[in-house]
């Protein structure tokens, strides 16, 4: 039979116990603190991979596959700057993008269609808020491009607006809702196939 314990060894055994307590106690806060810090880095490392890739996608150009069978587009995207109305002769920031692609508008979109002239760009990104493909060709003398544009239109019952606009920093602009491509030299394949991807994608899509 074992004999009992002196009054040393139960002081020996309580300062043992209070000791490997101790022990138990700094380690669970020194794993707390671990998974705090791995939280808080995982977290950065999130936010910063967001930024950069928000970056990235604002001034890069991007290759865009399309549908089998067609080329590549080569399409830039770029942020949305809101959907704000606003009237005619009402001022507003400066569009991210030539032609917009986003942004503010007028109230009412234009008609679907062909159009010999200019049509105001608030007019038009209304147009693309509501799903549509905007084609915009520079210059009212290009009777290749034009006759060409014309005989595309006809294809497409509604969707699509073919525009004049002489602010265009290439041939021919094709936009949607955040993304534009800049052509310079008509290429129905690379249009068509920008049309077939991204009609009725914008943020007010109403089928007609």
């Amino acid at each position: 039979m074992d004999r009992p314990l002196g009054k040393k060894e139960l002081r020996r055994l309580a300062r043992h116990q209070r000791k490997a307590e101790e022990t138990e106690r700094q380690e669970r806060a020194r794993r707390r603190r671990m998974s705090i810090f791995a939280a808080a880095g995982v977290l950065v490392l999130g936010v910063v991979a967001w930024v950069v890739w928000g970056a990235v996608r604002a001034n890069s150009t991007s290759t865009t596959a399309g549908v089998a069978g067609q080329p590549k587009l080569n399409v830039i995207d770029y942020p949305e700057q809101g959907r704000e109305h606003i009237f005619p002769g009402q001022q507003h920031p400066s569009y991210n993008s030539d032609p917009p692609t986003s942004g503010w508008h007028f109230p009412q979109p234009a008609e679907w269609g062909y159009y010999n002239g200019e049509l105001p760009d608030e007019l038009v990104v209304h147009n693309l808020e509501h799903g549509g493909i905007w084609i915009s060709f520079k210059s009212a003398d290009d009777t290749e491009v034009i006759n060409k544009l014309v005989a595309l239109s006809r294809r497409y019952r509604s969707k699509v607006i073919i525009t004049l606009r002489p602010k265009n920093d290439s041939r021919i602009a094709v936009a949607a809702w955040t993304h534009l491509m800049k052509l310079d030299q008509y290429d129905e394949a690379a249009i068509v196939n920008f049309i077939n991807r991204f009609k009725n994608r914008g943020p007010e899509f109403f089928p007609d």
